[in-house]
């Protein structure tokens, strides 16, 4: 269906059905037959409710619809997870993760934490289902939400990820506003949608900021601790159940990292599941948490309350924690190997060891001592019909046209961008018309007639694809995680790129082109200055799709600034100036036809030299532009074959960039059940009659031990015995 359609399209073109032209006719009858199709059927995220027949795990009653604004209680429980790396050759095994469990509850903060490299984000990565495939990465344990098996839909979740990524042109007030069309297609009135930004822009302090742009490296925006809440905030209109956040303090000064905390804090009182990882925090934001787990080398030294409970639980073995001592510190410091010398190494890895083995023979599936409460319903900031129910299959065309308001206004408001845009268009353009100022007709201008052509191509080409492959990369790293939400489509989103960028994107070459052709004095006819114009446009639009092949192909900025511009330099070396095209070798002659230089070389040329007359003196000289045209090997073709072929080749990269970023979704790694000897006895919440501790027994360390508690020195592995939590008796 797709060839016949492709060699249709060859057909209305006047290209035959034949060759590389009905490949190319093909892939855009495909891409516009996948852009125009319709919505389909939706595609939800795997932390979606897909309808109101799906049931939220935990409830006792099943089958009970989500209601929108409404938070749902959700207790995260997770026994023996274990995660290991091995290397290429599968010869050597790293653990992350070894054996650890723990609990999370609605309700309450939760805070992950440990020194570097203790596998925090590791463990939240695998909490929230967000770990990245890997074929070196194993994955095992147990992990149950409500007490039922996690299933694809059990609940919705938000995940805050260290890095802030926006559109850095709107506003706060417009990223929320766009996110709320977006992901709630129920919010129909402008009103119900106003009324409910206002409010989330109130709950997390954004309010002072609201209309100030978001910012980026180039333009001044909103702070760090701003834009943590702003993440927040994006996150939070789909009214999640769990909000999981990645070292949500990192980059802020002390002051925003407390208030990014008493957001976090406030959302678990509202009876959200918050977990977050931390590294090292104050005092004040240590004060915050509810409940603590505690990693160190992927093993888990402590797990349960924050308060007053670790420090209670580490001076059992004669570690105090120093009045006027930041607990978070003295936590760090405990449980950190030092490396100043090979006695502190030995001396810190024994005491590491001995904890974490005394800490594993108490793990059990449920290791706090705060009873669990479920609330069975908690306070909603949104006001709606218990009857709507949260549905993300919105309209395609609503969806275009959300996403072309948002390019246009990104792309329109870009002022430094634009800015310097202009001015290095205007600025080559009087540099290659200085230097080929004001042609004659003679047989030298023949030359360096085609040379300037060429140029001309080149540094469009070249413009056009330095600044895709530049931006594209980080946007695409937005639009990842907004289609795992599910707020829209691919095609969408593609199309309305396309149509927004094409106002500012005409501009440069039109610039270049107004400068460069009266100083040149180019064939001087306005008929002839149009048709300048719009080939090098096209070819501009051409670059600008590759740039998004390449950064859709490469997962950095820096490796598409690499790719792009040698992809590129192929494409100059044979764009028809350099070796002619019935000179190139018979496995390089493809090249040639999907240049996109070639193309806007052969169109400029045929645009220049029709019609025109050069002076002659000797039999042998060129006398006509048709003459000149012949010994290019660009006789016979016409203007309007080149400008089909770019626009061909548009589409050929815009299918191939649909294609890649539908491939290259993110896939997350699958947890395995753990293996028979790697689960754990339960924690016995009693004593047992063999091991029956007196009321007030006390674990005494040596007297010295005590001593020099703050050297954080460890006691002989003897003296560590295991015990019971006191919670837990």
């Amino acid at each position: 269906m797709v060839v016949f359609g492709g060699k249709r399209v060859a057909q209305l073109a006047g290209l035959g059905g034949n060759g590389v032209g009905q490949i190319l006719a093909a892939v855009a009858a495909a891409l516009l037959f996948r852009l125009f199709s319709g919505p389909g059927p939706a595609v939800l995220p795997e932390n979606e409710v897909e309808d109101d027949r799906d049931e939220i795990a935990g409830d006792s009653e099943g089958g009970e619809a989500p209601i929108a604004g409404k938070v749902f209680p959700v207790t995260i429980q997770w026994s023996n997870i274990t995660c290991s790396l091995s290397d290429k050759s599968s010869k050597s095994v790293r653990f992350l993760l070894k054996n650890v469990s723990g609990e999370a509850k609605p309700g309450r903060l939760l805070a992950i934490m440990g020194p570097s490299g203790s596998g925090k984000t590791t463990l939240l990565n695998v909490l929230a289902g967000q770990l990245m495939a890997s074929p070196r990465l194993h994955l095992s344990g147990l992990l149950e939400v409500n007490g039922k098996a996690r299933s694809k839909k059990a609940y919705k979740f938000a995940y805050v990820r260290q890095e802030d990524l926006f559109f850095s042109q709107l506003t706060v007030r417009e990223t929320l506003s766009l996110a709320a069309e977006l992901q709630l297609p129920e919010l129909s009135s402008v009103e119900d949608r106003d009324e409910y930004v206002n409010n989330l822009l109130y709950k997390l302090g954004l309010v002072s900021c609201a209309d100030s742009n978001v910012g980026d490296a180039k333009v001044r925006g909103i702070s760090g601790g701003e834009k943590k809440r702003l993440s927040l905030a994006c996150e939070l209109i789909a009214s999640p159940s769990v909000i999981f956040a990645d070292e949500p303090t990192t980059g802020l000064d002390a002051f925003q990292a407390e208030k990014v905390m008493e957001t976090l804090r406030l959302l678990a009182q509202d009876g959200h599941t918050v977990i977050c990882s931390i590294h090292q925090p104050r005092s004040s934001v240590y004060g915050k948490f509810d409940d603590i787990v505690l990693l160190t080398e992927g093993a888990l030294v402590y797990a349960g309350p924050a308060r007053d409970d670790p420090l209670a639980y580490f001076s059992r073995f004669g570690y105090h924690c120093p009045d006027h001592v930041n607990p978070a510190e003295f936590l760090a410091d405990l449980i950190s190997i030092d490396y100043s010398s090979a006695d502190s190494v030995y001396s810190s890895q024994k005491r590491i060891d001995g904890l974490v083995e005394s800490f594993s023979q108490q793990t059990s599936a449920v290791l706090y001592a705060t009873p669990l409460t479920r609330r069975e319903s908690f306070k909603s900031t949104r006001k709606f019909s218990e009857k709507a129910v949260v549905k993300k299959k919105g309209v395609w065309w609503r969806q275009f046209w959300l996403l072309l308001r948002r390019a246009w206004m990104q792309a329109s408001r870009d002022g430094p961008t634009n800015k310097v845009r202009s001015r290095m268009s205007i600025a080559s353009a009087i540099i290659f018309g200085s230097v080929f100022w004001r042609m004659g007709r003679s047989q030298t201008s023949i030359q360096d007639r085609m040379g300037l052509l060429q140029v001309a191509a080149i540094n469009t080409a070249m413009a056009a694809l330095t600044k895709t492959v530049g931006v594209f990369p980080k946007e695409r790293a937005i639009v990842d995680r907004e289609r795992a939400k599910g707020s829209y489509a691919l095609g969408p989103y593609l199309l309305s790129k396309l149509l927004a960028e094409i106002p500012v994107g005409a501009a440069f070459p039109l610039m270049f082109g107004a400068v460069l052709y009266p100083m040149a004095r180019l064939h001087p006819t306005l008929f002839k200055f149009g048709q300048f114009c719009g080939i090098v446009t096209v070819e501009s639009f051409a670059a600008s799709a590759m740039g998004l092949t390449v950064g859709a192909m490469v997962p950095t900025p820096e490796a598409a600034m690499a790719v792009g511009p040698s992809l590129m330099t192929v494409f100059i070396v044979f764009g028809g100036y350099y070796v002619n095209a019935e000179n190139t070798p018979i496995i390089f002659r493809w090249i040639p036809r999907i240049s996109l230089i070639r193309w806007a070389f052969q169109g400029l040329c045929i645009n220049e030299f029709s019609g025109l007359e050069f002076d002659h003196q000797q039999p042998f000289d060129i006398q006509t532009g048709e003459q000149a045209l012949e010994r290019l090997s660009f006789g016979g073709s016409r203007i309007r074959d080149t400008v089909m072929a770019q626009s061909r080749i548009l589409l050929f990269w815009y299918f191939t960039t649909y294609r890649l970023l539908e491939r290259n979704k993110p896939k997350y790694q699958q947890l395995e059940p753990p293996s028979p000897d790697q689960v754990q006895p339960p924690l016995q919440l009693e004593p047992s009659d063999t091991d029956q501790a007196k009321p007030n027994q006390q674990l005494e360390p040596p007297l010295a031990q005590v001593e020099s508690t703050q050297k954080l020195e460890s006691p002989p592995l003897d003296q560590i015995q295991p015990f019971i939590l006191e919670g837990a008796k």
